[in-house]
Parts: C-alpha cells; structure tokens; sequence
C-alpha cells in the first residue's frame, strides 16, 4: 500500500531531522543517499574469497594447518570486502569537517545535548 503525500512529507522530514541530530546512526542504518556498490570492491573481493577457498583446500589436503587459517582469513576478508559500499557522500563530509575541533567522546556528547535541553543548567 502505498504512502500518502502527507505521509511521504513526514517521512522525509524524519529523516532529515534523523541525519541533523544523529548524522553516524543514520549512515550506520544505511539512509544516506549516494551509497552504492563498487563493481570494483566485489570484484576484488571475489577474487580474494577464491583465493582464500583456494588456500583453505590446500591447506587441508596438505595437512598443513596454517595454510589452512590463512586461507579461511582472506576467504572471510574478501567477503568482508566485496560487500563494502563506496560512499562519495561520506568522503565529501569526512574533507569537509573541521579541521580545529576534536571529535568528542559518547558521553561528552550525551552531556552536551543534556545541557542543550535543559538551556545550559547545571
């Protein structure tokens, strides 16, 4: 069933409202727009998982367990790889941030948007 105009109008609106209070939790959840796949990561990351099986069978066949370990660890990291998504909209932030001002910790954060609410009293 599709949304109503005014239902869609909310809907953007909380989510704009979402990457203005939270901008990491909504990039976590996957809502920012210009994420997309990178034919170049799958294709590397294919690769690597083939290599890793590939190491993984010799290594049993062989009775070799090291080779075996190494292999389930590309194996795992080229999956790992080939699933990452390119984001141009997380770069373009990352060069845009403040150069000055140091990333604050959870709690500071917590702290800062308590004293926000409450107009700063202690």
């Amino acid at each position: 069933m599709p949304l109503s105009e005014h239902e869609q109008k909310l809907l953007e609106q909380l989510e704009k409202q979402l990457h203005e209070d939270d901008p990491k939790f909504a990039s976590q959840m996957g809502s920012v727009p210009g994420r997309s796949w990178s034919t170049r990561h799958l294709v590397m990351g294919v690769l690597a998982t083939l290599a890793g099986v590939l190491l993984l069978l010799v290594g049993v066949s062989t009775q070799i367990i090291i080779v075996g370990v190494v292999g389930f660890v590309v194996m795992g990291a080229g999956v790992y790889f080939a699933t990452m998504r390119s984001s141009a909209v997380g770069k373009a932030r990352a060069a845009g941030r403040k150069q000055g001002k140091p990333r604050s910790s959870f709690m500071s954060n917590l702290e800062q948007r308590w004293d926000e609410r409450h107009g700063g009293e202690s």
